[in-house]
């Protein structure tokens, strides 16, 4: 809901705007006159190329800011996947949108074919100083909408694409950017840069490149990064390439310290570039290092090619930079809601971090706590590493955790009704875990009951 509603006020800003500068002609209705000349056509296509156009590169700026990880955006969206999660629908929105553009630029072969030239309005006037360089601007623009279309399908066809070439080939959209924004103030009719479009325009075109040129210099995240080294690696379970791996990571005096339940961006191999894991340890619940640097855990599944290899290639010692904390998945809710925790597979990562944090010994957070019902989803208990920890966890926790498994080997399926057997009055669901399954509690939580669902989603491309 956050997403659409964010991407829906974002639209409508810049609808706003231009209707203040340019508002709808009603003289586009009829689009051909009895004389047979299509005015209102080509006036109807001028407002859809502009119109197109400006929400295109509107969408671009907001995925370019959205890129630089702001953590103040965190409070309104929900969370850092969350803030992912409207940078990549910004994205796709652009595309759609470009291809609207693109779509209006093309309907005039048409229009010509049916009705000719008559009624077809002059070229608007541009920037004086920018007048010399249409030719250039159309040129960037058409063979930056091609290169924007291809990355845009990339992206989504995620499986036709590894994560290194994937991730080499997104690190070109700040080109196409800039490329888009010199389209963008080149062409632009010169009466839209009065108010209060010129200066919504401006700024958004100011800061979209800022951040461009900030992403090129690598510098997303640079003050929220941290060096520390890999303290231990353990292969859980019987040792296989499935086996989930535990990384113990000592990090410098700097790591601000953590709230359990939220994730960092871990780089182990600098070629390879950071990838977003859970901290599955509550907040100084591992103590120290001899050297007094503070230590954490990450528990990595093997799910692509890059995990499945790190229980090989990662060493005592070796060099880690881990950028964060990120997230807002804290497991707490409003009073008089009860919670539900939904675990699956790689999801139990972050109810590891929260159930730790309420083990004996270890210091409260400052938010109470409620008592919560873990629902566990796993492939086959009988050979689960993790659940032994989990079953361990939720006997010692106070607020005590209830905990039910979900045993996908022996039939046993989560079912949304599940969630409501035994809790009475509204519910509160946290969910990390597989994307369907989380689909189907989502389109659940619309039904009669008061679900209030928060997920965590690790999507990030």
């Amino acid at each position: 809901m956050r997403i659409r509603m964010a991407l829906g006020i974002w639209l409508l800003g810049i609808t706003l705007a231009w209707l203040a500068v340019a508002p709808f002609d009603p003289g586009v209705l009829p689009l051909v006159d009895p004389q047979g000349a299509a005015s209102g056509g080509w006036r109807l296509r001028q407002h859809a190329l502009y119109l197109s156009g400006l929400w295109s590169i509107g969408l671009m700026c907001l995925a370019m800011l959205l890129s630089l990880r702001l953590p103040w955006l965190e409070r309104p969206l929900g969370g850092m996947d969350q803030v992912y999660r409207l940078h990549k629908w910004a994205g796709i929105g652009a595309a759609v949108t470009a291809l609207l553009h693109w779509g209006a630029k093309e309907s005039s072969g048409a229009i010509k074919a049916l009705w000719g030239t008559a009624g077809r309005s002059g070229r608007d006037a541009v920037l004086p100083w920018l007048a010399d360089f249409r030719g250039l601007a159309k040129d960037l623009g058409e063979w930056a909408f091609y290169l924007l279309l291809a990355m845009m399908a990339l992206t989504l066809l995620t499986r036709l694409l590894s994560y290194r070439p994937w991730r080499l080939l997104h690190r070109a959209m700040p080109l196409l950017f800039l490329a888009l924004a010199f389209h963008t103030v080149a062409l632009m009719p010169l009466d839209f840069w009065s108010l209060p479009l010129g200066l919504l325009m401006g700024a958004l075109l100011l800061l979209g490149s800022a951040a461009a040129l900030w992403s090129l210099a690598g510098w997303i995240g640079r003050s929220r990064r941290h060096a520390g080294r890999i303290q231990s690696v353990r292969v859980l379970g019987d040792g296989s390439e499935r086996a989930p791996v535990e990384v113990i990571c000592a990090l410098s005096s700097r790591w601000p310290g953590h709230r359990a339940g939220q994730f960092a961006f871990v780089r182990f191999d600098r070629s390879e570039g950071a990838h977003p894991f859970t901290i599955a340890s509550a907040p100084g619940s591992l103590g120290t290092s001899e050297q007094g640097e503070p230590l954490l855990r990450l528990i990595i599944k093997p799910l692509g090619d890059y995990t499945r290899s790190l229980g090989q290639r990662l060493r005592a010692g070796q060099h880690v930079d881990i950028e964060g904390p990120y997230g807002r998945f804290d497991g707490q809710g409003g009073r008089g809601r009860r919670q539900v925790w939904v675990a699956g597979g790689a999801g139990v990562t972050p109810f590891l971090s929260l159930l730790e944090a309420r083990q004996p010994g270890v210091e409260p957070s400052r938010s109470r706590a409620l008592p919560a019902h873990l629902h566990y989803c796993t492939r086959d208990a009988a050979d689960d590493p993790l659940l032994p920890r989990v079953r361990s966890l939720c006997e010692r926790a106070r607020p005590p955790v209830a905990l039910t498994v979900h045993d996908d080997a022996q039939g046993q399926r989560l079912t949304p009704q599940a969630l409501e057997a035994g809790a009475a009055g509204p519910l509160d669901i946290w969910f990390c875990g597989p994307r369907g399954l989380g689909d189907a509690l989502h389109a659940h939580a619309r039904g009669p009951r008061p679900w209030r669902l928060h997920r965590e989603s690790f999507a990030m491309r």
